[in-house]
């Protein structure tokens, strides 16, 4: 902090008269301008669709997490916050955020192509002592080998002493972004010294927790934490597979395992979904010559639950002499995750999609979320399971933990068939009241 230019961007943060600008206004995007123009800074979210704008600066949330919308319209009101789909606002910032997405394509390579898009229009508004921040999930090197030298070439200015550069990724989950945001540890990853202490003042002024290590630490790190999740995912699974061959109980095996104190296995499922964890392990091994047959081993295992989900609706109805073809069957949660609305990614669609080719009648029914993935829309439970043949659990909202299997029993077709990819139904009291029930990880016991 020994230079001027440095120096006075600290006084800004620390006054809170820097201007921040933020490009990309969905999931992360749009949390981090808010949660900072609550802080006291002036934030303008920049985006490309004009709704976005347009809710925004009429105070409400496009984006549906809970406290969002409160905190966007405290905000615009308190004159702190506003959008704008103009680029050319980055003309007047101190300092620039770049949440935009980085997916990948059907080959499993990332696509940097908006991430790029975003740098032209920063490197184009580069000015000295500006504080540029990126949080959009990267390969690793990305800052070394892409962000910095274009944004030093489109501006003539040098990163570190000129202008500052950081890797800031995003540690937050839909349905609890803003109090992750604010809770959970951040790294911040400077692609110079310099650029890492004035990133890490920055956060601090929201975030309770700053770690400060380098920029490419900070992008291998980021995905390490959400590769480690799917492999440990992966093995649950297939640990699933094998107690489903043996006649065991995925369950209670994980239990007693996880007695032991240096064991935690995750929990198995019909899939993984979500923005992150199907594609950050490929952004991990990204160029990587050595070390990745587990990573891609893990995604392949993950990818299989959903057809298994398919193969096990399938035996289940021959057991009790239906074809798939001739069978209502009841998909419950189309979201990715529990409780929340988000479809991105969700097992559910490549499990409708597979009853769907087969020629099965497919509903879905979500409490939170709208997507069917062209399966017939149920307004609720009881509508979905009128006459159906199979209801498939793959999302574990609270509602579908507490489902009154009496109730459901009266409601749906003869001899009906429950698949849970949850196995958050009782199986005892689900073969009692006369369900041939079928749970991921459940084998049946040898006679």
């Amino acid at each position: 902090m020994e230079t001027s230019i440095l120096a006075k961007l600290a006084s800004c943060i620390e006054c809170r008269s820097l201007h921040i600008v933020v490009l990309g206004s969905s999931y992360v995007g749009l949390p981090t301008a808010a949660l900072f123009a609550d802080t006291g800074f002036h934030v303008t979210a920049v985006d490309v669709k004009a709704e976005i704008v347009k809710a925004v600066n009429s105070g409400l949330s496009p984006v549906n997490e809970p406290g969002l919308k409160e905190l966007i319209f405290h905000n615009v009101e308190a004159g702190r916050l506003n959008a704008s789909l103009k680029a050319s606002e980055m003309n007047q910032a101190d300092a620039i955020l770049i949440s935009v997405q980085t997916p990948i394509y059907k080959n499993k390579k990332p696509n940097l192509s908006y991430l790029e898009k975003a740098l032209e229009n920063v490197g184009n508004a580069i000015k000295k002592g500006m504080l540029i921040i990126i949080s959009s999930t990267a390969p690793p090197d990305t800052m070394l080998n892409m962000v910095k030298p274009k944004l030093e070439s489109l501006s003539g200015l040098k990163a570190d002493t000129d202008f500052y550069l950081a890797y800031v990724p995003e540690r937050i989950a839909p349905g609890n972004a803003l109090k992750e945001f604010v809770e959970n540890p951040r790294l911040v990853g400077g692609i110079g010294p310099n650029s890492t202490k004035i990133a890490a003042e920055l956060f601090r002024t929201v975030c309770k927790t700053v770690i400060e290590t380098d920029a490419t630490t900070a992008e291998v790190a980021k995905l390490a934490e959400n590769t480690f999740r799917d492999v440990n995912i992966a093995f649950a699974n297939e640990l699933a597979l094998i107690c489903e061959q043996h006649g065991a109980d995925v369950k209670e095996v994980i239990r007693l395992a996880n007695t032991h104190p240096r064991v935690n296995i995750h929990i198995p499922g019909p899939g993984v979904g979500g923005p992150c964890l199907t594609k950050d392990p490929y952004l991990l091994i990204h160029h990587s010559e050595q070390g990745h047959e587990l990573i891609k081993t893990a995604r392949k295992i993950n990818d299989h639950m959903p057809g298994h989900i398919v193969k096990l609706t399938i035996k289940a109805l021959d057991h009790v002499g239906k074809t798939l073809q001739e069978s209502t069957i009841t998909v419950l949660g189309t979201a990715y995750k529990a409780n929340v609305g988000d479809p991105r990614e969700s097992p559910s669609k490549q499990i409708i999609k597979g009853f769907i080719k087969l020629g099965a009648r497919v509903r879905a029914c979500d409490p939170y979320c709208k997507e069917t993935f062209g399966a017939d829309k149920s307004v609720s439970l009881q509508e979905s399971l009128r006459g159906s043949d199979c209801m498939i659990i793959v999302t574990d909202h609270i509602e579908l933990k507490n489902i009154n299997l009496k109730e459901a029993k009266n409601l749906m077709a003869n001899k009906p068939v429950i698949i849970d990819g949850r196995r958050v139904v009782n199986p005892i009291e689900a073969e009692r009241l006369g369900f041939i029930y079928h749970g991921i990880g459940l084998g049946k016991p040898r006679s």
